[in-house]
């Protein structure tokens, strides 16, 4: 009897034990409204700086564009630079766009490891958006430059230096500082203001490419590769900003959507990826293979566009000298 006393009462002492050290978790885990914050609390788990339900999806593509575009961006950069030349001013404005992206790249990996909330802000709101302000402000001079290089030519021969270039870059880089006003003093319009401000480049974005287009359509004086150049800079600068940037303004504007995980994932994952998408632009500024590449694409479509007018007339001119040409044409295409 006392051997059974004795263990009844260890029994006791050790739930007495338990309860103190689990606190009522264990008694009341059972019950509908406990078992809801639970799975509400595994919900929220946060991994690094991002939080709520969405936080695992930004925070493996914060990695995954981190751990690939940080090799290729100093690659890219260190390459440019050799490019450098006082007729070639374009790069030094694609490898300022390379240090924003850059400086991107630093906040996700700083984002990714580290969970402080004072820290997480100050990158989320200053040095990020910053960044990304200032990698649309280039992406609009790069465009500029494309169209006066067209437009003006004679004009902007005598203007564009290394000298002048590096001004326009400081000035570039200190418009973000009106932006720093705008998070102080905006206040709830904070949000607005800044999708009113990444609007802005859309219009001029517009202007440049049907501006270029049209006056590369009446120039002579421009070499053929160099035209392709051109084209496809001001069209991979428009893609990039429409596709990359312009659903980030939807979403600030959307304001009774923002709740929403999937939208927030579906709008702002693709500025993530913005410093991938502005390596592309290293690729045409590399004269030998943007060239292979757009004379390759146009000489495919060249031969498409021939063959299709010419299969009706291949039975009635067999051997004549427009199906020689058509051979000859073909042969160039395989050898591209």
């Amino acid at each position: 009897m006392c051997f059974l006393s004795s263990m009844l009462s260890c029994n006791t002492t050790f739930r007495h034990f338990q309860r103190e050290e689990m606190g009522h978790f264990s008694q009341d885990q059972t019950s509908p409204k406990n078992f809801v914050n639970v799975i509400s609390s595994n919900s929220t788990r946060s991994y690094g700086c991002y939080e709520g339900e969405d936080a695992f999806t930004f925070y493996v593509v914060a990695l995954s564009v981190a751990s690939i575009g940080l090799p290729l961006t100093l690659l890219a950069i260190f390459a440019l630079y050799s490019l450098v030349q006082k007729d070639h001013v374009a790069v030094i404005y694609v490898i300022n766009l390379l240090i924003t992206d850059l400086i991107q790249i630093c906040c996700f990996i700083i984002k990714v490891a580290i969970n402080n909330k004072e820290i997480c802000d100050v990158l989320r709101y200053i040095i990020h958006v910053t960044a990304v302000m200032v990698s649309i402000c280039f992406m609009v001079v790069i465009s500029l430059e494309r169209y006066l290089v067209v437009a003006w030519p004679l004009w902007y021969r005598f203007r564009r230096s290394i000298k002048t270039s590096l001004i326009v870059c400081f000035v570039v880089w200190m418009l973000p500082f009106l932006n720093l006003l705008m998070f102080f003093y905006g206040g709830d319009y904070c949000e607005t203001t800044a999708a009113c401000l990444l609007l802005l480049p859309f219009p001029l974005l517009i202007f440049f490419l049907y501006g270029t287009l049209k006056a590369l359509s009446a120039t002579r004086s421009v070499p053929t590769e160099e035209k392709r150049q051109i084209v496809s800079i001001l069209v991979l600068v428009f893609l990039i900003y429409t596709l990359m940037f312009l659903p980030r303004v939807i979403y600030s504007l959307a304001k009774n959507f923002r709740q929403d995980p999937i939208f927030e994932i579906v709008t702002i994952t693709p500025v993530y990826f913005s410093p991938l998408a502005d390596l592309v632009l290293y690729v045409f500024m590399r004269k030998g293979i943007a060239d292979k590449l757009l004379a390759s694409l146009c000489c495919k479509i060249e031969c498409n566009d021939t063959g299709q007018s010419a299969m009706h007339e291949d039975s009635k001119n067999s051997g004549s000298p427009m199906q020689t040409d058509r051979e000859d044409l073909e042969k160039e295409c395989e050898k591209v």
